[in-house]
């Protein structure tokens, strides 16, 4: 089967420029293609990790991918998809998220023998001459056509900033410079970068007189087409220091039961007929499928041992087997015991404040050694620790122990 078939069967395509012409480049020979990450954070979340596992369906095929780390249109924010305005970064803090995502991508895509690239857009964006760049590529946009983009429309009725309807010429410029410096023909990106792929195609077709092409994947959404990946702690990270193993294994376990099917399908290189077993299963042997899901899941971002780990933490808590060595914890000191549990649960980190911890409690949400707490006053007297350990679970599913140091 083809790379242009196992995309389409797993369900990552939405649109395409050429569809036909797509269809038999991939099919007939390599090719180099490229999708962009702004650095506006120091560390890569869910929605990129299934743009890499894109990536890694056409590297396997035989294609060169080009990680474009967006050094310089993160200095400018990408209205798509978005309300207000982007946190402006400096150029440090971009260089230094560009570094993080550089040693997590490498998990994922091998960049060894020119298998790979990875390049920076500062390195032809951060010195540009303003008026030569209006004069050679801005001449090539028409502002009316500009605005009636989807990655626009949105921002309309809130205001755009002039910085930010710089950036679709920026992403465009960028599909130029890798057309010209590593033959890159193709730009890949979620669905909301439509209207910036097509701007890049076009501009090539202008400049060069060539032909590029663009494809968008869907974004990962739920059953109710919300985005997937955010918690009650903020997104699901794929740094283990900022969201655990364990915690991401949680995460992928606790999905709906509509959405197993689809995170199968998309974020695991579990065979389709596999897939298809999996989210066939109904009512309680669906947790079957979600327990592979967020095994595969976190083995493929964490490795196989800390995907074991969350596994056996998992089994230990909900199950009754295995042990709790590998479920998150937290130490507080000796002086902890007899003052109140809120201040036990934000000394370890359990809380962010003790209004949340008070409004779990009131909510019925917080359990220690697995009684329901209802007293906001209760003492942590040195009995919850008589195992070694005080366990907290707030919710149905989020462990943490804390132990006396």
């Amino acid at each position: 089967m083809s790379v242009f078939d196992v995309l389409r069967e797993r369900g990552y395509i939405e649109q395409l420029t050429h569809e036909d012409e797509i269809r038999d480049l991939l099919d007939k020979q390599k090719i180099t293609f490229y999708i962009g990450f702004d650095p506006t954070a120091d560390s890569l979340h869910v929605g990129h990790f299934l743009q890499l596992m894109v990536m890694a369906h056409m590297q396997r095929a035989g294609h060169r991918p080009i990680a474009l780390i967006g050094g310089g249109t993160a200095m400018v924010g990408d209205p798509s998809g978005k309300t207000d305005m982007r946190k402006m970064l400096t150029k440090e803090e971009i260089s230094h998220n560009a570094e993080r995502f550089k040693v997590q991508m490498q998990r994922f895509i091998d960049f060894s023998g020119d298998k790979a690239i990875m390049v920076n857009n500062a390195d032809w964006l951060w010195d540009l001459n303003y008026i030569e760049f209006l004069r050679d590529i801005g001449v090539h946009f028409s502002v009316n056509k500009m605005l009636t983009a989807e990655c626009f429309k949105l921002r309309l009725e809130r205001g755009l900033s002039f910085l930010e309807f710089n950036y679709m010429l920026m992403q465009a410029y960028d599909f130029l410079q890798l057309y010209r410096r590593y033959g890159c023909v193709m730009q890949l990106g979620g669905n909301d970068q439509w209207s910036n792929i097509i701007a890049g195609v076009e501009l090539i077709r202008k400049k060069e007189e060539k032909q590029a092409y663009g494809m968008t994947f869907t974004l990962l959404t739920n059953s109710e087409g919300k985005k997937m990946g955010k918690t009650e702690k903020g997104a699901v990270w794929l740094d283990p220091e900022k969201t655990s193993p364990y915690d991401f294994y949680q995460y992928w376990r606790n999905v709906n039961d509509e959405d197993v099917g689809k995170c199968l399908a998309l974020l695991t290189f579990l065979p389709m007929d596999e897939v298809r077993r999996l989210s066939s299963l109904k009512d309680k042997e669906i947790n079957e499928a979600k327990k592979v899901l967020a095994y595969e899941v976190t083995k493929l971002v964490h490795g196989e041992e800390e995907a074991q780990k969350a596994r056996k933490a998992a089994e230990a808590l909900f199950e009754g087997g295995g042990n709790l060595d590998d479920v998150p914890t937290s130490k507080v000191s000796q002086n902890m015991i007899n003052t109140g549990i809120l201040d036990v649960l934000l000394a370890a980190g359990v809380i962010p404040s003790k209004s949340e911890g008070r409004r779990l409690i009131q909510q019925g949400g917080l359990y220690v050694n697995n009684e329901r707490v209802d007293d906001i006053n209760l003492i942590a007297t040195e009995d919850f620790f008589k195992d070694g350990f005080m366990l907290v679970r707030k919710g149905k599913k989020t462990y943490n122990k804390i132990e006396i140091e």
